[in-house]
């Protein structure tokens, strides 16, 4: 059984506000999406958050969005694919400044909310984030979403010679295609730490989910993503990661 990484979103406060608790996060997880700057965070806090994750041996991966702080960038935004190239360059270019800085290197990229579904439902937006990738380094693994069927994303990675990590969810609903189901519905995201952790363990044994529509979905994934902004999703992440390693003790 592969393991499944375990990665989270973090550096995500902007200024004298503060989202999240990554001190108490970072340490449990195997990735870090450090915000870049578009729809949050600031220089001070990037390199506050890389040095947190260099120092528990955690890798920084690049997380950039829409350039919208306002709506953390979870609203789609009428960008062209040229300028989502750049945009995601720029943010990828950012922080890779700062993890040179801070002796580590940029090891991945993840692309944030509004920009991550929009890039799921159009592939000439994916492609745009793949030819950011590949201009900065192409050896960059590209995070996205693990769905149904991998085959349309995997035929376009080929294409723009980018590798790909595909991520599932522990605390989210799935529609039947294997999306997101949208925050904006009743049941989206999942509270419940032991909902959360069975979820988990599912997706790391390969086995099924119920969708919203109330199929069967099985998600391979490479890695799984985590929130750790109560005290709640602390204590989950804690005992998700407790799972895996009780899971791949067993195997």
């Amino acid at each position: 059984m592969p393991t499944l990484m375990l990665n989270a979103d973090v550096g995500e406060s902007l200024g004298s506000w503060k989202m999240g608790s990554d001190e108490n996060v970072i340490p449990h997880v195997d990735l870090a999406n450090v915000a870049c700057g578009f729809h949050a965070s600031d220089p001070d806090i990037m390199r506050r958050t890389v040095h947190l994750a260099r120092t528990s041996n955690v890798a920084v991966g690049a997380h950039p969005g829409y350039p919208d702080l306002v709506g953390f960038g979870r609203r789609s935004m009428a960008c062209s694919v040229l300028e989502i190239e750049n945009l995601v360059l720029y943010q990828i270019g950012a922080l890779a400044g700062i993890c040179r800085a801070e002796g580590c290197d940029l090891r991945y990229v993840k692309p944030h909310g509004a920009l991550y579904n929009d890039m799921m439902r159009d592939p000439d937006k994916l492609s745009a984030v793949m030819r950011a990738v590949a201009a900065f380094d192409s050896a960059l693994p590209l995070m996205v979403l693990a769905t149904r069927d991998h085959a349309p994303t995997r035929e376009l990675a080929e294409r723009h010679g980018v590798t790909l990590w595909f991520e599932a969810f522990a605390d989210r609903a799935y529609t039947g295609e294997g999306r997101l189901v949208s925050r904006r519905e009743s049941g989206a995201v999942h509270h419940d730490a032991k909902v959360i952790v069975d979820q988990a363990l599912r997706i790391a044994r390969g086995e099924a989910l119920i969708a919203s529509d109330g199929s069967e979905l099985v998600l391979a994934a490479d890695t799984l993503c985590v929130h750790g902004d109560n005290p709640e999703s602390i204590a989950a992440v804690k005992a998700i990661r407790q799972a895996l390693a009780d899971l791949e003790a067993s195997a």
